[in-house]
């Protein structure tokens, strides 16, 4: 991007908004937080997803509103509290803030999303165009995304978002410390497919939809390879020249994750057709060069 942009982003202290925050102001733009507590920097925006109130005056003018926040899938077991938690915090924070960029209306609102929205699709490729699938999260994604469909005519690109590789946090930073000690391996069967995307390729998408004017609705943020779980499991073994011995039984998984366990042995083979179409370039799109990277971090 090179005109300065003023771009509003939620979700700002997460693996992915952080990272964002800091690509975009080494662009030259002007980025705002939106936050829950007491504003306290000329950069922050006061706002809470549970009443559903928004400061829309300090959001008006800017030029793209990015919304990222949610409490994290994976970050506890799937009881009934949680599962609404998961939910409440998608549905109320998308409508509050799609309701506010419906009255400001910034050229472009982009809206997290995921491709939980396909449920199970085995050995099958999915394409932006093809129909939710009927889990739970599958049904938040429904939700979720209708939310973000209150801000308009404002255009809304939704984004979702695969297995995100960094050595710092999400899946792969869990799976690290395990797999350097050559005690890593394979999960469940490993024949279930894994739609993967480096950080570093995400944040330049998202840069890419941003400027990209054709580019809306719903669009699968994957890199152009997704792989198997044995085929994932195997390249972090070789990239961090360790064994990969131990594989985790279903039943563990079942046992240690609860009902996430269900997206770690689920099949999604995503294809991110939008982005491939649109002309977008990853700079890590196979999997063994992607955790060569990450692995040498």
């Amino acid at each position: 991007m090179s005109v300065p942009q003023r771009i509003a982003i939620t979700g700002a202290s997460g693996l992915i908004g952080s990272a964002l925050v800091g690509h975009l102001k080494s662009e030259g733009h002007t980025v705002q937080r939106l936050v829950r507590r007491d504003v306290v920097s000329a950069d922050e925006i006061k706002w809470d997803p549970k009443t559903g109130y928004v400061d829309v005056e300090a959001l008006q003018g800017v030029d793209a509103v990015i919304h990222l926040a949610g409490v994290g899938v994976g970050d506890k077991r799937w009881t009934k509290k949680y599962k609404a938690e998961i939910l409440n915090s998608r549905l109320l924070g998308t409508t509050a803030i799609a309701g506010a960029v419906a009255q400001v209306k910034p050229d472009v609102f982009i809206s997290a999303s995921a491709i939980g929205w396909y449920g199970e699709s085995g050995n099958r490729s999915v394409v932006e165009t093809d129909l939710a699938g009927d889990d739970f999260l599958a049904a938040v994604c429904r939700e979720w995304e209708a939310a973000a469909d209150l801000a308009g005519d404002v255009r809304t690109v939704k984004i979702r978002t695969g297995l995100v590789l960094d050595a710092t946090g999400g899946a792969l930073g869990r799976m690290l410390p395990l797999f350097k000690l050559g005690l890593g391996g394979k999960l469940g069967s490993g024949k279930q497919w894994w739609s993967w995307i480096t950080l570093h390729d995400l944040i330049r998408a998202l840069d890419f939809a941003l400027v990209n004017k054709e580019i809306s609705g719903p669009v699968n943020l994957t890199g152009p390879n997704p792989v198997t779980n044995q085929e994932f499991t195997s390249a972090l073994a070789r990239a961090l020249s360790k064994p990969a011995l131990f594989p985790a039984p279903a039943i563990a998984l079942k046992i240690a994750l609860g009902g996430f366990s269900s997206e770690i042995l689920g099949s999604k083979k995503v294809i991110p057709q939008k982005l491939i179409d649109a002309g977008f370039t990853w700079d890590y799109p196979h999997i063994s060069q992607a955790l060569d990277a990450l692995a040498e971090k």
